[in-house]
């Protein structure tokens, strides 16, 4: 097998490998800037410069020639060369800063040529404390800068697009967004203009930087020259924590972290998941995180007046109990997770109702092939795996002014704002909904309302279109205490110590609202029907082991970033 040489270690390795990544796979860091893995390496920024040569052979009878002590004398290229452009052969040798002088020498030489005419934004720079050019400044840079000149000064603020803000004067000429536009989404919106220190990224004339998958570029960026509007200046890295999850825009499922300041959701970002999203997001599912925060419910109500969960779980079950199952419609929700969609169909088989249906929320053109679906909930095929199927708004409306319902029983959804019907078609028609925001149209004609906890505060599954099930994880803290909820949510140092001591406590940030799988028991438990679980781990193994849909999703199997599970034939 072909090996390769790196600061005296020897690796093997088969097929073809750029040398900087496979560095990076297994271990060896390299300071790098321009590169990315998922796009062309272009060797701009000269950082990841090694030592590279292969062993000396005899012209004459091709064997490898040897010192006195039985070593491979290895003649080393004249030059240092891109890590990143390298590509790995058998029996190369390779130095970095960790083993060369020269290399260490010639990275801290091109941080001080980067250095120079940087401007210092540390303390108001978004990038600040997660700056790969501030981290290798400190780890390889010089201890300080010779240049005692004016520095090239570049355009500061600039609007590229209505998401993405440029500072020109901090880019380092990486490429990595001029590429990504290129290679990636290929919507070639962003250009390098310029010549020399005085180049920075750059729409062409007339074009503006709006295409849906534009906020990438503020990920990849190395430094502090591409912001998002939206984010800018409002909260910094070490004041957040970050919760890995799902998204809950559209039917990819795409993987994402979720970062939480004061219990509030502050922004969201990729997470690398090579099977569902690669290393992107779209735009829309990093925007939308202002309903996991605005217009919340505070508490259940019963006719509009607040009372207990108990109260509110027993007056639930009440609208409930003595009705013909025939006459009560279930409607699941592909906005809701596979356990508490689960538990919905449970309860609708204890009182001898229909299995739930659920609303579909298609919209026909929105989808573009890649990571914007169609679909715009993200549990759509879970719903169907369960034997939940979609509804037409046409035949649940027809049902409901034929007189055949009394009771109508919601999970996390919407039929008013939907066209299933409007307030007054409920009139006479018992209604409990959990619900996630008091902008719910439905909530007017709600008899029981129950507040749910949405995806940055449960713990659940959702199956995307392509039949991967994946975890969620809360990301935030509701009110009350849940041991389940607890343990896996996403903390930092802020999070830890969450006191009415500490500065960054805001107690009406904790939403009164709990999970469908402990409201949906509770229901069941005053209807004198147990579902008793230790919690949606247990649940999920119950539907792994009796629904062949789902073999296989339990937690341990999913874990960070989720199961495919296999075709059943349904679709969403």
């Amino acid at each position: 097998m072909p090996t390769i040489t790196i600061d005296n270690q020897t690796f093997e390795f088969e097929g073809q490998h750029g040398l900087l990544q496979f560095c990076l796979d297994n271990g060896v860091d390299l300071p790098h800037f321009c590169y990315h893995p998922a796009m062309s390496a272009p060797a701009n920024c000269r950082q990841c410069l090694v030592e590279v040569g292969m062993p000396q052979r005899d012209r004459a009878t091709g064997e490898i020639s040897t010192d006195e002590d039985g070593n491979p004398l290895i003649q080393f290229m004249p030059k240092l060369q891109t890590s990143c452009s390298m590509q790995m052969a058998d029996g190369m040798v390779v130095q970095t800063h960790r083993s060369s002088e020269l290399v260490k020498r010639a990275q801290k030489d091109t941080l001080e040529f980067l250095l120079i005419n940087h401007p210092l934004d540390c303390p108001i720079c978004d990038q600040a404390g997660h700056c790969p050019l501030q981290n290798q400044a400190y780890k390889h840079g010089p201890e300080g800068s010779r240049f005692e000149f004016e520095k090239v000064h570049k355009p500061k603020h600039i609007d590229l697009g209505p998401r993405v803000v440029l500072d020109g004067e901090r880019c380092i000429n990486c490429t990595r967004c001029v590429r990504f536009t290129r290679e990636v989404s290929k919507s070639d919106q962003l250009t390098i203009i310029e010549r020399g220190v005085k180049n920075y990224p750059m729409t062409p004339p007339g074009v503006e930087f709006n295409e849906p998958y534009s906020m990438n570029v503020i990920d990849i960026c190395p430094v502090g020259a591409l912001t998002s509007k939206d984010h800018r200046f409002k909260a910094r890295i070490w004041e957040m924590s970050k919760t890995a999850s799902v998204s809950t825009v559209g039917a990819k499922g795409s993987n994402c972290y979720y970062w939480v300041k004061d219990n509030q959701i502050m922004k969201v970002t990729p997470r690398t998941n090579m099977d569902v999203n690669e290393f992107w997001l779209a735009d829309e599912e990093r925007l939308e995180y202002r309903k996991f925060n605005e217009d919340r419910p505070d508490g259940p109500t019963v006719e509009g007046a607040p009372v207990s969960w108990e109260l509110a779980w027993k007056a639930a079950a009440d609208c409930l109990s003595g009705v013909d199952g025939s006459r009560i419609l279930f409607l699941g929700s592909a906005w809701a997770t596979v356990e508490d969609n689960y538990l919905l169909a449970k309860m609708a088989d204890a009182v001898g109702a229909s299995a739930p249906v659920y609303l579909p929320h298609v919209e026909e053109g929105h989808g573009d092939g890649w990571l914007r679906t169609d679909d715009r909930t993200p549990n759509a095929q879970g719903c169907e795996r369960l034997g939940i199927h979609a509804a037409s708004a046409q035949d649940l409306k027809a049902r409901l002014e034929a007189g055949e319902i009394d009771v109508l029983y919601v999970m996390e959804d919407d039929p008013v704002a939907s066209g299933v019907c409007s307030v007054a078609d409920l009139a006479g028609i018992k209604v409990v909904l959990h619900h996630y925001n008091t902008t719910n149209q439905t909530l007017q004609a709600a008899d029981v309302a129950l507040p749910a906890a949405m995806a940055v505060e449960t713990v659940g599954t959702f199956v995307n279109v392509d039949g991967h099930a994946q975890r969620l994880r809360p990301a935030k803290a509701i009110a009350g205490v849940n041991r389940t909820l607890s343990m896996e949510i996403g903390k930092c140092r802020a999070d830890r110590h969450g006191t009415p001591f500490d500065k960054w406590y805001n107690e009406s940030n904790l939403i009164n609202c709990q999970p469908g799988w402990v409201a949906l028991p509770a229901v069941a438990a005053a209807l004198g029907h147990e579902m008793t679980y230790k919690g949606p781990k247990q649940i999920m193994e119950e539907v792994s082991a009796s629904n062949p849909a789902f073999k296989g999703a339990t937690y341990s199997a999913m874990g960070e970033l989720g199961v495919r599970l296999e075709s059943t034939g349904v679709t969403a």
